[in-house]
């Protein structure tokens, strides 16, 4: 009697775990393919995604070399507002690539708060318009 108890405890024991653990399921865990999750958005920088425009190409260049990279950055806000920020607030058409052009080419101060945008007469306004249009073409 005494050895029958502990094994009917045993057994009792080892049943519980094994019906907890999936033994005494009855249910398919199998899943339908007609179910599927939607697949995830993958999140593409701009860059990524104009890289190869040739308007992204040359308009990329020229920024750099002017230095416009110290105080712009394609999708974050340093000391002046990234491209992307202008691209929404801008459309793209001759008017605003003028108007933005005389900006950088003149300064300005006021559009994105009050550090101004120093004056860049140095750079060539055909260079300009391309960083421009670069600018506007890195839209969301």
């Amino acid at each position: 009697m005494k050895l029958i108890k502990p094994f009917s405890i045993g057994v009792i024991a080892l049943s519980s775990l094994a019906y907890a653990c999936g033994g005494g399921n009855t249910e398919s865990t199998e899943t339908s393919n007609t179910a599927q999750a939607p697949a995830k958005e993958v999140k593409v920088s701009l860059e990524d995604k104009y890289k190869d425009d040739p308007v992204f190409i040359t308009g990329s260049a020229k920024a750099k070399e002017a230095g416009c990279t110290a105080c712009h950055m394609v999708e974050r806000k340093v000391v002046g507002p990234s491209y992307a920020d202008v691209a929404e607030k801008y459309e793209n058409t001759p008017e605003n690539v003028a108007m933005l052009t005389d900006h950088v080419i003149n300064g300005n101060v006021g559009n994105w708060g009050e550090i101004q945008m120093p004056s860049h007469p140095q750079l060539e306004r055909a260079d300009v318009e391309d960083m421009i249009k670069y600018v506007l073409l890195l839209k969301r």
